[in-house]
């Protein structure tokens, strides 16, 4: 069965790769995010946040406002309300590639969701992050010499155990002020990320992708 999946657009950089909602799926646009799916003829299922980043109207389209002065993000109102409706799976799209400080808010709640047991991947046009808290995250065949770059999030992460990287790892400890996961290798083999304490943030480099694509 179709794991249900919450589509969360916000600012940032768009691609349209894996953005492929069923049914069953939830699209929200944070914000400035309706711009993107506008543009690229996507559709959303309500727009979400306090409005300041929208060039256009979004018509009869479901719509939530907050004050423009709040404690959180629009992209973090949105997965608060995706979560509320029994989501645990999420696709992130326009989360980097706008403002360092937005970036990095939306990695935090990247790095959220797997501290709580659920699953989420950001989708960049120069970049997919996956988030990984205790446990294993198994990945398809990469291109060999694929870059792939596991970091520490918000402290030590224990016993991570890395397979079918060209530096491989086994029941090591990462510290966040110590970038060593940085720049590693796809080897064209099936990958694994596991980590017993802690959460990783898992990086895997994209070829560049043409306008077309984008």
């Amino acid at each position: 069965m179709h794991e249900r999946t919450a589509y969360i657009v916000g600012a940032g950089a768009f691609c349209r790769t894996g953005f492929d909602p069923g049914p069953r799926d939830l699209v929200i646009a944070a914000d400035g995010g309706y711009d993107a799916l506008r543009c690229a003829g996507l559709p959303a299922h309500l727009v979400l946040g306090d409005m300041d980043s929208i060039s256009a109207a979004p018509g009869m389209l479901g719509q939530l406002r907050f004050p423009r002065h709040k404690d959180e993000t629009d992209l973090a109102l949105a997965l608060r309300l995706a979560r509320g409706r029994g989501f645990a799976r999420f696709k992130l799209y326009g989360a980097l590639g706008g403002r360092l400080d937005h970036s990095l808010a939306n990695l935090h709640l990247l790095a959220g969701l797997a501290s709580q047991g659920l699953r989420g991947v950001m989708v960049d046009p120069q970049a997919l992050v996956y988030a990984q808290g205790p446990g294993c995250l198994a990945l398809p065949p990469l291109p060999k010499g694929r870059l792939v770059s596991v970091f520490s999030w918000g402290g030590t992460a224990s016993g991570v155990t890395l397979k079918g990287l060209k530096y491989p790892l086994h029941q090591a400890s990462l510290q966040a002020t110590q970038p060593l996961g940085v720049s590693n290798e796809a080897l064209g083999l099936p990958i694994r990320v596991a980590v017993q304490t802690g959460v990783l943030l898992v990086v895997l480099q994209r070829p560049p992708v043409s306008r077309d694509q984008a």
